[in-house]
Order: C-alpha cells, then sequence, then structure tokens
C-alpha cells in the first residue's frame, strides 16, 4: 500500500490528467447513449413493432467483445483510427442498450387509466408526452442511464488499447511491466469512479421517485438538453486528432514503451517542438493502422516484423536486404524508415535455466527431443505470424504435449520461471531473461529473420518538420542490444518510471 501511495504521489499531475480523460470517455459516451437511447425508446415504445429491431440490434452489439469492436473500427474512415473518437463510438454503442429497455419499460409500464384521463383532459399527444409520460418514467430512465454510466467507466479502461486514454493506461503500462502496484494505480480509481457514478446516480433516481409530478417535466427537458449538449460540445473537443506537433505511438510491452519515449524525449530535446505519447497502443495491427491512417506520426517497428507481418513477404535472412526492402515498401506507402537504432530483437525461444543446466541444452533442437513432455505459451502474435510458431514448428519438427497456451507476452516470462510453461518465445533483449535465470535457446537452422529496431514515421510528418528526422537520425546505431536489455531490465525488474530510464540514457549517450 505504501508504494501504491508513493506511486500515486510521484504521479500526482499525470493521474489527474488520466482520470480527468476517464471522466470526459464516461461523460461523453453516456450522454449520447442518452440523447440517443431516450427518443428511440419512446419511439419504441409507442411503436413496438419497429422498436423491436432496434432493441434487436443493440442486444448484438453488446455481444461482441469491446477489443474486438475497436479492431472493427480501426480501419472505418471518419469513425475509426486511434483515440478517443472510436473509443467513444464504441462506449456509446455499449451503453445504448440498458437505456433504451428501461426507457421502453418505463414508458410501456405507465397504466393506461392514466393515458385515458389525460386524454379526456385534452392533453395532446406532445402534453401527454411531456407532462405524463416523461415524468411517469423517469426514475425507470435514470436507472438506465446509471447503469450505462457504470459498464462505461470499466469498459473506458480497455479503450487505453487505442490511444484514447484514461486510468486503462495504467492498467495496460502495469500489465507490461507486470507490476501490481501500476496495475492497481489505475484499478483502485476506476472501481472507486464506478461507486461514486453508481451511487450519485442512484441518489438521483430516488430523488426523481419522490419528486412532486409537476416538476418532472423540467427535469426531463434538462437531462435531455444536457445530454445533447455534452454530446456536441465535448464530443468536438475529444474526436479530434491531437494538437501536439509531432505524436508518437508504440505497442504494448516493455520495450516498445521505452522505444517510445526514447523518440518523443530525442524530439523535444532536440527540436523543442511538443510531442504527444500514444503508448501501449496494442500490437502491430493497431499501431500500423494508426501510423497509415494519420492517427500517429510515427513508431518504431523491427525489420523482421515490417517484413513478414506488415507486408506478407517472404522470410529473408540477409539484415541489411531485409532493411533495404521494407524500407522500399513503405515509401510506397507514403511512409519512410529511418537508420536502425542500432540492435537486433529477435525473437529468442527460451527455457529455465535449470532445466537447460539439467538436461544440456543449448539449441532449439537440443529443445525438440524434449518438448513432447512440455507446455509452451506463446504471444497473440507469435502464434498467428508466419514467422511465428507454426513456421519454427515446421522447421524445428516440434509437437508439444497439448496445444501452446496463449498469453500475454509480459506475462509468459513470470508463466516460464514459475514452471507454468516450458518454454516460450520472448524477446532478445528483454530484461526478464536474467532476472528471471531463463537461458535463450540458440537459433542454429536460423528460422528467423533480423528484427532490427528502426523509426517509421509519415513521410509528411518529416517534411513538415525537418528537424525531426535529423533528432532522428542522431539515435541510428547509439543503441546495442545490450543498453536496450538494460532499459528493459530497470523497468521490469526493478520497477523504475520508463522516461526516468530514458531521460538518464539519453544524458549518459
Amino acid at each position: 500500500m505504501t508504494a501504491l501511495i508513493h506511486f500515486w504521489a510521484s504521479h500526482s499531475a499525470e493521474l489527474a490528467a488520466r482520470l480527468g480523460q476517464h471522466i470526459m470517455l464516461v461523460a461523453i459516451s453516456t450522454s449520447v447513449s442518452a440523447a440517443l437511447g431516450v427518443p428511440l425508446g419512446i419511439f419504441s415504445a409507442h411503436r413496438p413493432r419497429i422498436g423491436a429491431p432496434l432493441v434487436a440490434a443493440a442486444n448484438i452489439v453488446q455481444t461482441i467483445p469491446s477489443l474486438a469492436m475497436f479492431g472493427f473500427l480501426l480501419p472505418v474512415p471518419l469513425l475509426g483510427g486511434v483515440g478517443a473518437r472510436a473509443a467513444l463510438i464504441v462506449l456509446s454503442l455499449y451503453g445504448l442498450l440498458p437505456i433504451l429497455r428501461t426507457t421502453i419499460a418505463g414508458v410501456s409500464g405507465i397504466d393506461r387509466s392514466i393515458r385515458e384521463a389525460a386524454v379526456a383532459l385534452g392533453m395532446t399527444p406532445r402534453d401527454l408526452l411531456w407532462r405524463v409520460e416523461l415524468p411517469l418514467a423517469m426514475p425507470s430512465i435514470v436507472a438506465g442511464i446509471r447503469i450505462a454510466a457504470v459498464v462505461s467507466v470499466g469498459s473506458a479502461t480497455i479503450a487505453a488499447a487505442i490511444g484514447a486514454g484514461g486510468l486503462g493506461e495504467y492498467i495496460y503500462r502495469g500489465l507490461s511491466m507486470v507490476d501490481s502496484t501500476v496495475i492497481l494505480a489505475g484499478a483502485i480509481p476506476a472501481a472507486l469512479l464506478a461507486l461514486i457514478v453508481d451511487g450519485g446516480l442512484w441518489l438521483a433516481e430516488r430523488q426523481l421517485s419522490r419528486r412532486r409530478r409537476r416538476r418532472q417535466p423540467l427535469a426531463a427537458a434538462a437531462l435531455l438538453l444536457l445530454a445533447v449538449a455534452a454530446a456536441v460540445t465535448a464530443g468536438a473537443a475529444l474526436a479530434g486528432r491531437a494538437s501536439a506537433d509531432i505524436v508518437v505511438g508504440s505497442k504494448n510491452f516493455t520495450e516498445q514503451v521505452l522505444l517510445g519515449e526514447l523518440l518523443a524525449q530525442q524530439i523535444e530535446r532536440e527540436t523543442g517542438l511538443s510531442v504527444e505519447r500514444r503508448l501501449n497502443l496494442g500490437g502491430t495491427l493497431i499501431c500500423e493502422r494508426a501510423l497509415a491512417g494519420g492517427d500517429i506520426d510515427m513508431y518504431v517497428e523491427y525489420t523482421g516484423t515490417s517484413l513478414t507481418a506488415v507486408f506478407h513477404q517472404p522470410i529473408q535472412k540477409d539484415s541489411r536486404q531485409v532493411f533495404d526492402t521494407v524500407r522500399e515498401l513503405y515509401a510506397n506507402s507514403g511512409r519512410t524508415v529511418l537508420p536502425p537504432l542500432g540492435f537486433n530483437n529477435t525473437f529468442a525461444i527460451l527455457v529455465r535455466g535449470n532445466d537447460a543446466r539439467t538436461h544440456h541444452l543449448k539449441t532449439i533442437d537440443d529443445a525438440a527431443r524434449l518438448a513432447p513432455g512440455w507446455t509452451a505459451g506463446f504471444g497473440y502474435e507469435f502464434l498467428e505470424r508466419p514467422d511465428g510458431y507454426q513456421g519454427l514448428a515446421a522447421a524445428y519438427d516440434l509437437h508439444f504435449a497439448r496445444a501452446p497456451s496463449v498469453m500475454d507476452l509480459s506475462l509468459s516470462y513470470r508463466a516460464l520461471a514459475s514452471g507454468q510453461v516450458d518454454l516460450i518465445a520472448g524477446d532478445a533483449t528483454a530484461g526478464l531473461i536474467k532476472g528471471l535465470d531463463l537461458f535463450r535457446l540458440e537459433d542454429n537452422r536460423r528460422y528467423f529473420p533480423p528484427y532490427d529496431a528502426v523509426p517509421v514515421a509519415r513521410a509528411t510528418t518529416l517534411l513538415r518538420y525537418p528537424a525531426v528526422r535529423r533528432a532522428l537520425e542522431g539515435l541510428a546505431g547509439k543503441i546495442s542490444a545490450d543498453d536496450m536489455q538494460a532499459m528493459n531490465d530497470a523497468v521490469d525488474a526493478q520497477h523504475q518510471d520508463p522516461p526516468d530510464v530514458v531521460r538518464r540514457f539519453l544524458a549518459a549517450h
């Protein structure tokens, strides 16, 4: 608990910014859901045959996993991309069903005799809606908004995977660092926020139930106007691209966060331009689409990954040839590959150090004879990539006791060390290899292509800011594999902050 309090104290400004982003995401998406759900719910209550398909569509949306929904929206023009825009659309869609259903239930549940009495008094359909139906249905409507808001608080943490900000940033950062303190730094405020939202709207719901009916039409109108106003004004503020000069992205593991921070700090130091960091974005697919769509200006990629996973080219073994190939392929799509940073982060097939010593293991071929009695654990990307598990298994005739376990790359190191799995595919520069006494098996059949770390940037950005190109070229060849492993170790094993680690590296080099 002391470590958590210290983390909050030392990151108070960042915590406040992340909390503010989270609140805005929840407030805007819930407002949009209410602005759509309440009118649609009223219409559906009055026209059940037309309303049934609307409810069915909202139900279908709820069945789609959040990450899948974000993935669907990434390539969609205007609506998708990386950042708050796509997150707001997804969160608004998820909030629609509870509001729609409770509005229908509230309006449909009004006693028929009340409506008949209102009509007998001479009320028009408009008067009936505003003076009778909405006031009586308001507690039910607020209950739906309450459910939608609480759901949105939890779902907004996942939105950090596509660069939408919020408290999920800490959760993803903690997962990549395998640091429970950082995970709790985001999870606890998110849980408290959910309780506050739930409690506040529960009080509003009770208050509306007790309030005299003649005041409720005003409350209904105010609620709808507030929803529309919040959706329009705040939505416009969040939906666009960042106001910073340069936006730097990264994938969602420690080394990538460090490299993203390295680009950002180097640009700030050398050019004075403002830089926004959109780190922990997810895997290769998300970063690639974010760069292609202009949501980020640059990130660090690995040449072998670009060759096989991005451009789907045959595996090549020569480092220079791979670099030249991917540089030309990126250039054809309006992006520029800058000189390599200096290290090759190839895949490392790892076993426990004790197993390597006991069974005299040195190469992947040595491990293949023990594999039928072992369990393997691989990251999501490695299982699907053309240069991943399927090709490796074919090249080395690997057969395991059962299908490999799928797990987050950052967690796989500790799963191996604790005996949950017996072989993993990690990164050659991972800091935890030494700290957890893991052993890297030699790729004696030369299966893996080179994975030189290279900055990839939008050509238009480099043309607009020539100083950025010069700043990034200043990093060429400056980071050795040992340097990268030491920085990874400082974050993963010693739990230091990535910005501080990068700052010290730049000062020393």
